[in-house]
């Protein structure tokens, strides 16, 4: 599966490497949630998986570093009532999560100079803000 996220970076998920855990889901449902395993989580270790080139590795455990246990990364879902459709959501999140993540940064900004008539307005609208502060004080020059 591809994920793209806005950097344009695709990961493609390796079905080997994910750990798939089942478990019960908490609130509405009646009987159907006391006896089903519709919570999935899905964990994949980011320092050792294929999906990624080096850099992007690298990338993603800087950038994910609060989310790892031990550099692997879990993601959750128990939105629905379909276990089938939870590990649906949980892959794209991970995988969308990992191409965020992957993703190389902005470029740099390069430096410029304000040009010469910015300068004149920026020092223009200081002088009249300046002026019109001097026309309020309650000083009395004689």
């Amino acid at each position: 599966m591809a994920a793209s996220a806005s950097g344009c970076v695709r990961v493609f998920l390796v079905d080997e490497e994910l750990r798939w855990r089942f478990s019960r889901s908490g609130g509405p449902g009646g009987q159907h949630v006391n006896t089903s395993d519709t919570r999935v989580s899905v964990s994949l270790d980011l320092t050792a998986t294929a999906a990624l080139t080096g850099e992007q590795r690298e990338r993603a455990l800087r950038r994910l570093e609060g989310r790892l246990v031990g550099g692997v990364l879990t993601v959750t879902a128990a939105d629905t009532r379909s276990q089938a459709r939870n590990r649906e959501l949980a892959r794209q999140r991970l995988a969308v999560l990992l191409a965020e993540a992957a993703a190389p940064g902005p470029r740099a900004r390069r430096a410029t100079r304000p040009s010469r008539g910015a300068k004149e307005r920026r020092l223009g609208a200081k002088r009249r803000r300046s002026d019109l502060k001097r026309t309020r004080s309650r000083r009395f020059d004689d």
